[in-house]
């Protein structure tokens, strides 16, 4: 049954690439798949990237409400996009250069997220104080980002704004590869992982009982999620309710907890709703609203309806 389940979903996404790639293509094929080839890798990638971190991280915390965005990355992110125009001026971050500036971000948020769960898990903090704190960061970085924002010019001002939505129309190819590069392998780490996720998930008392140090395999899956997170990030922007769409959608047709059908049942899901959406967005709808305007309100109902169902219980 849940084998039947993942045939189903990668049928789902077949067929949402192949209407992606073939879907109003006129003029010259071979130029147009391969163009379209890359956005279709590229919202392959995030999708897989939010998916399998977002899964990673609600077993570690034991919460299904829970998405790594609430530990402030998208805060983080949007300060150092602020940061960068405040410094560098609106025509030098402009003209930073995609690398530079992928890098910088990147390892930014790799390195606050490793510093932030290396101190507080090794001093025995539980995780309910690791999300807290998390988001007392994200408070505190939007705070920093506004007020920066009231500074700068207001054209400087506009770039930033444009950096506050997801983005997955325009990816740079150069990075597109260095992103698939590190995703696949945060991901294959994740996956060796699987078996320890499905005992994680059991409790931290129970999983130490049956021989799992749990305090150092959270340290090692955050490590995994902060990776994976901060190149999603990095590539399209920060999506803050997504994974958690993804994640109620996965839960409630997987029929198991088991990691090794949830993970690429989540994978596939996720890049099923990217790719079809940008579908549907562009090529009938003529981008007449964007598509992740739509996914992240439609993950926002979600965590209300999560929210007021636990309350309810």
């Amino acid at each position: 049954m849940e084998h039947r389940r993942l045939v189903l979903a990668a049928a789902a996404f077949t067929l949402a690439s192949v209407l992606f790639l073939t879907l109003g293509a006129r003029g010259n094929w071979s130029f147009a798949l391969m163009f379209r080839a890359e956005r279709l890798l590229a919202l392959a990638v995030v999708g897989t990237a939010v998916a399998w971190s977002t899964i990673a991280f609600q077993t570690v915390t034991g919460n299904r409400i829970l998405t790594p965005s609430i530990m402030g990355f998208d805060a983080l992110y949007l300060l150092i996009q602020t940061m960068l125009v405040a410094a560098l001026g609106g025509l030098g971050a402009a003209t930073l250069g995609a690398l530079p500036r992928f890098g910088i971000e990147t390892g930014l948020m790799i390195g606050a997220a490793l510093v932030l769960f290396a101190v507080l898990l090794r001093r025995g903090a539980d995780l309910t104080l690791l999300v807290l704190t998390g988001i007392v960061f994200g408070i505190l970085f939007r705070s920093l980002a506004g007020l920066v924002n009231r500074l700068i010019d207001p054209s400087e001002f506009a770039i930033v704004q444009g950096a506050a939505f997801a983005r997955f129309t325009t990816v740079d190819d150069r990075l597109l590869w260095i992103g698939t590069a590190a995703t696949a392998l945060a991901a294959a780490l994740l996956w060796r992982r699987r078996d320890r996720l499905d005992v994680v998930a059991l409790g931290r008392e129970t999983a130490i009982g049956l021989g799992i140090d749990h305090d150092r395999e959270a340290r090692r899956l955050l490590a995994l999620v902060a990776v994976l997170v901060s190149v999603s990030t990095a590539l399209v922007g920060p999506v803050v309710f997504f994974g958690l769409l993804v994640s109620a959608i996965t839960h409630g047709i997987a029929g198991t907890w088991r990691h090794a059908t949830v993970l690429p049942l989540s994978g596939l899901v996720s890049a099923t709703i990217l790719v079809g959406g940008q579908t549907l967005f562009e090529r009938v709808l003529a981008f007449e609203t964007s598509v992740s305007v739509v996914i992240e309100g439609l993950g926002g109902l979600v965590f209300l309806f999560l929210i007021f169902r636990r309350s309810a219980r």
